[in-house]
């Protein structure tokens, strides 16, 4: 049966969440339409700096996602006192870069000084329903989803469904499961074969770690692939609130991703090394999957291709022999042969043709 929403996120049990969202019809939305061949790869883009500009509003921090063609993933951590130390101004000023506010509110910001005590008392009690919206899950995906229908609707001219349903959301209750489901999230274009290794997998918190990006707040960047809609193409008010609602969130600049700590001082962090954990993520995407076509790939050092190096060459060095195996010189078989003349044998000739071409 399923189960309400407020009982799968209790901020009171543990502030870590997985949150997981679909297009609808399990379409290539975000990708390659297989059928007609366009592609709406860009979309990974909008959905990536959408997610990061929101937890800059939001008292939320992410600590991985992954944007893949038809879904998209989100480790999240929830920072409800944060929230809660937020002057009232604070607040208002993070839910007036979302939305414009109910008029009280904005009457009040457009002359605070001449607010009566009537006023003033209306306009706390919106600070308190938008200070609980800023911690709360349901209402971050909710502006993300809305916001990137929209766009995509734009896009493609029609109206309609574009994510499959409401998010699904998982509980992640002490580090190990924040550790295996991080991991598990950064390996997913891994594990779906759209890349070969970390560093290739686009739209994912890991290959932005990797490369130093989304460590710092950044100013948000033009997206790609949203029509221009001059004012004599705006048909309705609705269509107006829409492009304004969109353009107020093209303003704001992303978050950073969540740091890592492990000394476990700062709360609102990641209680293990960035070293560590890509040492772990790298390990688990290492090993072959049964049910899955993808895994990092054991790429051959450079050197190894320069030099002509046999992958037994591995092998020889795991034995622990390499050298008692050869005599007194260590070489190529046509080294070996110079050294000795043509015809004559030297020791370690039959372990020099498996391991060095040439």
């Amino acid at each position: 049966m399923t189960r309400a929403r407020e009982s799968q996120i209790d901020l009171d049990a543990t502030p870590w969440y997985h949150v997981v969202n679909r297009c609808v019809r399990r379409a290539y939305l975000c990708g390659v339409d297989e059928i007609s061949g366009q592609s709406y790869e860009h979309r990974r883009g909008w959905i990536e700096q959408r997610m990061m500009q929101l937890a800059s509003v939001f008292a939320v921090d992410v600590a991985a996602f992954a944007v893949m063609s038809n879904h998209y993933h989100l480790v999240v951590r929830v920072d409800r006192e944060k929230a809660q130390a937020w002057s009232d101004d604070e607040v208002l000023a993070r839910w007036t870069k979302l939305f414009a506010g109910n008029p009280v509110v904005k009457r009040y910001l457009d002359a605070p000084q001449e607010a009566d005590e009537a006023l003033l008392d209306k306009v706390r009690e919106f600070v308190g329903v938008y200070r609980g919206r800023l911690h709360d899950v349901s209402w971050l995906m909710r502006v993300l989803n809305e916001s990137i229908a929209r766009m995509a609707n734009q896009e493609d001219g029609v109206k309609g469904r574009f994510w499959e349903g409401r998010f699904k959301s998982q509980a992640l209750l002490d580090e190990q499961a924040v550790l295996s489901v991080m991991a598990y999230v950064d390996l997913n274009p891994v594990r779906a074969k759209m890349a070969d290794g970390l560093e290739d997998s686009d739209f994912t918190s890991v290959q932005r770690r990797i490369h130093g990006q989304y460590l710092e707040p950044e100013a948000p960047k033009e997206l790609t692939g949203l029509p221009e809609i001059t004012a004599a193409e705006v048909n309705t008010p609705q269509q107006a609130l829409q492009n304004v609602f969109l353009n107020r969130l093209a303003e704001i600049p992303t978050a950073a991703l969540m740091p890592f700590d492990p000394s476990g001082l700062n709360p609102c962090s990641i209680t293990f090394s960035h070293a560590d954990y890509l040492e772990f993520v790298d390990y688990l995407g290492r090993a072959v999957h049964p049910r899955k076509r993808g895994k990092i790939v054991d790429k051959r050092p450079r050197i190894m291709e320069k030099l002509s190096l046999s992958d037994r060459l591995v092998d020889a060095f795991c034995e622990g022999r390499l050298l008692n195996r050869f005599g007194g010189s260590v070489g190529k078989v046509t080294s070996l042969k110079q050294q000795t003349g043509a015809g004559a044998f030297k020791k370690g000739s039959t372990l020099a043709r498996r391991l060095f071409a040439g």
